[in-house]
């Protein structure tokens, strides 16, 4: 059932860049890839919102794949992150797929949706780097990458330097503004009574125990 969704997703790409994650676009993915219209219904019952799903998710599937295979040892935490964010822009074939996708997800209907997706892409990137966090920083973390990689993609988009160097350097100023916040958080932990009350905050909020308790997490 996976390969024939990619076949439908693959016939799709080709289409979107003119007419967006619409109907238009799968049924003239049907048309292309000859699914039967009963099985490609069935897999996609939202049509051509839940190809845009699995095009975002494939994205996530080839940024840790490289992730995988790269050489982290020499990095520093910070450059592991933008380097993961860079991987995750860098599977994207199309920017005006992700245009496509960013025009459908602003609807109403489909907004929880591309909520979800940033924050399990972030939520990807943490869990690749090794991250153990059980408390509030499992939340945290999770969110203030959220707006990392939603600012550096909305950057990405526009950018049009020679390899998106523009695009590099901004992410690197984005993490370097949130290192600065987690020093922030460490003077306060150094202060007997603001630090004894964070740590008591911190630790009376758990992380999810599976994916399916995650915020916002919707039922496939």
């Amino acid at each position: 059932m996976a390969d024939i969704k990619d076949k439908l997703l693959d016939a799709a790409l080709l289409h979107v860049p003119f007419d967006g994650w619409s109907e238009a676009s799968f049924d003239a993915a049907l048309a292309d890839s000859g699914v039967e219209p009963a099985l490609a219904r069935g897999l996609c019952p939202r049509g051509a919102a839940d190809l845009a799903v699995a095009y975002h998710e494939r994205g996530d599937a080839r940024m840790l794949e490289r992730l995988s295979q790269a050489d982290l040892s020499e990095l520093k935490f910070r450059e592991r992150v933008a380097l993961a964010v860079r991987y995750r822009l860098e599977a994207v074939e199309d920017k005006e797929l992700v245009r496509r996708g960013m025009t459908l997800f602003a609807l109403p209907h489909y907004a929880p949706d591309g909520a979800r997706l940033v924050w399990n892409t972030c939520g990807m990137i943490w869990e690749a780097l090794d991250d153990t966090s059980q408390d509030l920083n499992w939340y945290t973390k999770r969110a203030t990458l959220s707006g990392v990689y939603s600012s550096t993609l909305l950057f990405w988009l526009g950018d049009t330097s020679e390899g998106h160097e523009a695009t590099w350097a901004f992410l690197d100023r984005r993490i370097e503004n949130v290192m600065q916040i987690e020093q922030a958080k460490a003077g306060i932990r150094k202060s007997k009574l603001l630090g004894g009350l964070l740590d008591k905050f911190t630790e009376a909020v758990r992380a999810p125990q599976s994916r399916a308790d995650m915020p916002g997490h919707m039922n496939k």
